[in-house]
């Protein structure tokens, strides 16, 4: 009995050893596994810092060249302003060469007009001085004893051209359709005058057009008839050194 207690004892310290010989064996192993897992991992890090940092060097070197390229192109473009700023500043100086365009005679391009012409009015086939004023925008006619009537649904106005005040002078009488009122101010007063418009055909040298004038009483003016601006523009031109250039002075 004896013996058989001491054998089975020294089966079971031989097979506590036995285990915790494989114990030991087991967390040498994993300790060995974990510290080459452990310097796998360090070994990955560091490769990845290495990478990390090569890249950021070559970004770190790029960014440097693009520095240099702005500055070069910042002063490029500093040279182009300051030598354009210079041409403009040389083209500034600079006389401008003067523009000579050959010269017409005029005589080839309008006709001339003297200061005073002779303008006959063909409804009455009669002829009076006119004055050819630049000054006055609009042509004006002598016109006393105006009457306003009307024929055939239109407004006409019958008036005297003539400025002659000796008693037994003959009238003039004229009619015309009635184009519109007008106000007109002369420089002598702020007060405008409301004047009729008429529309006359008269011919003054080889010019025949129909002229629009407005009615006043011009008996007191030296001439009964003053074609303005309207009427010479686009026709002729005015030497107002001259009188009679296109027609000839009535005869006394």
């Amino acid at each position: 009995m004896l013996k058989h207690i001491v054998i089975l004892s020294g089966v079971l310290v031989l097979s506590g050893c036995v285990s915790s010989q494989k114990a030991q064996e087991e967390e040498r192993q994993f300790r060995q596994e974990s510290m080459q897992a452990i310097e796998t991992s360090e070994q990955n890090i560091t490769q990845q810092l290495d990478a990390l940092r090569t890249t950021i060097e070559s970004q770190n070197s790029t960014i440097v060249s693009l520095q240099d390229n702005v500055s070069v192109l910042s002063r490029r473009v500093d040279n182009l302003a300051k030598q354009n700023a210079r041409q403009l500043l040389d083209e500034s100086q600079k006389k401008p060469e003067p523009i000579v365009i050959p010269a017409t005679p005029i005589a080839e391009t309008q006709t001339v007009l003297g200061s005073i012409e002779m303008v006959e009015f063909e409804q009455i086939n009669q002829s009076f001085e006119a004055r050819i004023d630049t000054g006055a925008a609009t042509s004006s006619l002598n016109a006393v004893d105006i009457q306003e009537f009307e024929r055939n649904g239109n407004k006409w106005v019958r008036f005297n051209l003539s400025t002659d005040k000796e008693e037994d002078a003959e009238p003039v009488w004229m009619e015309a359709p009635l184009i519109r009122y007008a106000k007109v101010r002369q420089s002598n007063t702020a007060k405008a005058e409301r004047r009729a418009v008429i529309e006359l055909w008269i011919k003054l040298g080889d010019i025949r057009e129909k002229a629009q004038f407005t009615l006043a009483d011009r008996s007191h003016m030296t001439h009964a008839v003053l074609l303005g601006r309207e009427f010479i523009k686009d026709i002729a031109l005015v030497d107002v050194s001259k009188t009679y250039v296109q027609t000839k002075p009535q005869q006394q």
